[in-house]
């Protein structure tokens, strides 16, 4: 198994886990690597050290910056996940559903959606509680 560290056009970096570097040579020419924050499919190997068990060492390395975006994002697309796992999506009906729910004119439930900034403002103005939620491209479709 070969873990290699891959970064997209937009910087966003991750690693990607392959059988072997053919196989990913195989994979990114037929564009089945994407990124995982945008789906960018024009994606570059970085250079990568060997990953070596040093037993017997007593001080664990700090994260270099690099791994510490990388568990950000990794972190990121965990949470994205879980709030699309667990609400509903409504699609262009949002400001309306939010305003069913917020008046008890529909039953209470987590939804998401999509509104316009004027929409979101209105809904704020209301008191009704609105988050934004950037989603990847690569979860827009189902979650797998």
């Amino acid at each position: 198994m070969k873990v290699l560290d891959l970064q997209c056009p937009d910087g966003h970096r991750f690693e990607g886990w392959f059988a072997s570097v053919d196989d990913f040579e195989s994979q990114l020419s037929r564009k089945l690597v994407e990124c995982p924050m945008c789906g960018a499919t024009h994606v570059t190997r970085l250079p990568s050290a060997p990953r070596l068990n040093l037993s017997g060492a007593s001080e664990t390395p700090k994260a270099s910056s690099h791994e510490q975006a990388a568990q950000w994002q990794a972190h990121a697309m965990r949470v994205i996940r879980e709030v699309l796992d667990k609400t509903e999506n409504v699609g262009d009906r949002f400001a309306e559903e939010a305003r069913r729910i917020h008046y008890n004119e529909a039953p209470s439930r987590n939804i998401r959606g999509i509104a316009s900034a004027e929409d979101a403002q209105a809904l704020v103005e209301e008191g009704i509680d609105v988050m934004p939620l950037p989603v990847p491209a690569a979860l827009k479709g189902p979650l797998q």
